[in-house]
């Protein structure tokens, strides 16, 4: 089967999308982009440019564009602030939708498109690329064996200090609105557990060069009794962890170690005698299914697969909702000063 798409967005993540489409040989062919979205036309001509899109419909519009080229997809690539807009369009055109990440700016504007995407009988998914890499995949396989016995708790440092310039150097709860949804979600799927609660303390550090919220330090409470903490900072130079997070999952038979890159390290109890009894090494293994481990091209092929086959993607906005509800919950323990139960 093959799909008319429209891409709203046109800035510098889409060409992401655009590249995980056009170097995916079945997503090549599947899917055709015959109009493009932006506030700024000139963006938009110079992304058709760049990625040879001929015949396409250029405009400031979405309701025009879509109505001109009657797609069956929308790539919803927009800055948060208009995406409960741009979904709601797109749906109301008849679209599947999958869009950027977070899935909206507040839970009223997430469980309305919820609605509208049950409503209009179409799928709404989210772009939570990082849970697709191999690294998270090996995380989930392992722990699932059960090699480390029952998961306790789940750790995770992020420390980097990228200047992107542009939008995110002006938001409001930059770190927690804009990457930290990424090693949540994460968590979540690695531990196959729902969050419950929260208590988060956000700062905006002496030298940012955001202005608010660049640093967060955030405890979850998920269910079965895992606790599930987060450290942070998007202005902390110096040596770096990686962007996916450096983590440490405890179980009740033994611990995992990721640095976010290459390493990983996972061990068992040792049978040394006295106060440690050290420790007994364990392989990880690889993922289950490398198709999975392609970061943008694997959740756009789940979510063409989903379409075809009527089943839901990993990703489904009904699902990822959780995700965007720890770090809401986040923002407002923040705000508060006190711990925020999470509903999702």
């Amino acid at each position: 089967m093959t799909y008319n798409a429209v891409l709203c967005g046109c800035g510098a993540m889409a060409k992401g999308w655009l590249r995980a489409l056009q170097e995916t040989p079945d997503m090549r062919d599947a899917v055709t982009i015959v109009g493009l979205v932006d506030l700024d036309p000139a963006t938009a001509r110079s992304l058709a440019t760049e990625f040879n899109l001929s015949n396409v419909v250029v405009g400031t519009d979405l309701n025009v564009v879509l109505a001109e080229t009657k797609p069956d997809i929308l790539f919803d690539v927009v800055i948060p602030a208009a995406r409960h807009s741009v979904v709601k369009t797109a749906l109301s055109h008849g679209c599947h939708v999958l869009s950027e990440k977070p899935m909206a700016t507040s839970m009223d504007e997430a469980e309305d498109l919820r609605r509208a995407a049950s409503s209009a009988g179409r799928i709404h998914a989210i772009v939570q690329n990082r849970r697709f890499i191999s690294g998270i995949r090996r995380m989930r396989r392992l722990v699932e064996s059960g090699a480390i016995g029952t998961v306790t708790g789940i750790h995770c440092d992020f420390f980097l200090g990228p200047h992107f310039g542009g939008f995110r150097e002006k938001m409001d709860n930059v770190l927690l609105l804009d990457m930290a949804i990424h090693t949540f979600d994460a968590a979540r799927f690695v531990s196959a557990k729902s969050p419950l609660s929260v208590y988060c303390l956000e700062t905006n550090p002496a030298g940012s060069w955001y202005a608010h919220g660049a640093a967060a330090n955030a405890i979850f409470r998920l269910s079965d009794d895992v606790v599930f903490t987060y450290r942070g900072s998007w202005c902390a130079e110096g040596e770096r962890t990686s962007w996916e997070s450096a983590w440490r999952i405890v179980g009740s038979k033994g611990m995992l170690t990721w640095d976010g890159e290459d390493s990983f390290k996972a061990a068992t109890a040792g049978t040394e005698q006295g106060l440690l009894h050290g420790f007994t090494p364990i392989n990880v293994p690889m993922p289950e299914h490398e198709a999975e481990t392609h970061g943008h091209a694997s959740v756009i092929a789940g979510f063409l697969n989903a379409i075809r086959t009527g089943r839901e993607p990993e990703t489904v906005s009904h699902d990822n909702i959780k995700s965007l509800a720890m770090v809401l919950a986040a923002i407002e323990s923040a705000r508060s000063g006190q711990p925020v139960d999470i509903a999702a």
